[in-house]
């Protein structure tokens, strides 16, 4: 499977016992969708490694899932830190003013006050605050922070995104 085709659920944040149990810490706002899950593929190496989950169940604010093949508590300890990714196509439809942020790269995005500030190019989400990165026609790259204070809406059929930025905050960018 092509990472591509993909979307980074979490990542694997610890090992839990000596039987090659392994803490997935799942980054979404519903991880009880995903305690059912059969398959996974963790990032080894730049490449998606599909693994069958044998069990999984919830330990606190994490899945507790023991891997097809992870035995051991060292085979468990390789895969700390590793991305977990599934596929697209599993994702369910969202509608209205909720998205993925994958959906909206591309997308113009539109300030109330300055107008068209440019192209999505990336929402950088590391953080504890996404950070909207957008393309300015001047070339010039704008970050604005995502919150629900500064959304506006989304049109999905003119592909674009309303927000209303910090009075200032796209002028420091592209002045």
């Amino acid at each position: 499977m092509e990472k591509d085709a993909c979307y980074r659920l979490g990542h694997i944040a610890s090992k839990y016992s000596f039987k090659g149990e392994v803490l997935f810490k799942l980054d979404t706002d519903d991880p009880g969708q995903y305690d059912e899950m059969e398959s996974i593929f963790v990032e080894i190496d730049h490449e998606l490694v599909p693994f069958f989950i044998v069990n999984a169940r919830w330990h606190r604010d994490f899945l507790r899932v023991q891997l097809e093949g992870v035995d051991s508590e060292h085979q468990a300890e390789q895969l700390i830190g590793k991305s977990l990714y599934r596929p697209l196509s599993e994702l369910p439809t969202l509608e209205g003013d909720r998205f993925y942020f994958h959906e909206i790269i591309g997308f113009t995005v539109v300030d109330r006050v300055f107008g068209q500030v440019g192209e999505l190019i990336a929402v950088n989400d590391a953080a504890a605050q996404a950070l909207l990165v957008i393309r300015h026609d001047s070339g010039n790259e704008v970050l604005i922070p995502f919150v629900d204070e500064l959304f506006e809406g989304i049109d999905r059929t003119n592909k674009t995104l309303s927000i209303s930025a910090p009075d200032g905050l796209i002028a420091l960018y592209v002045s």
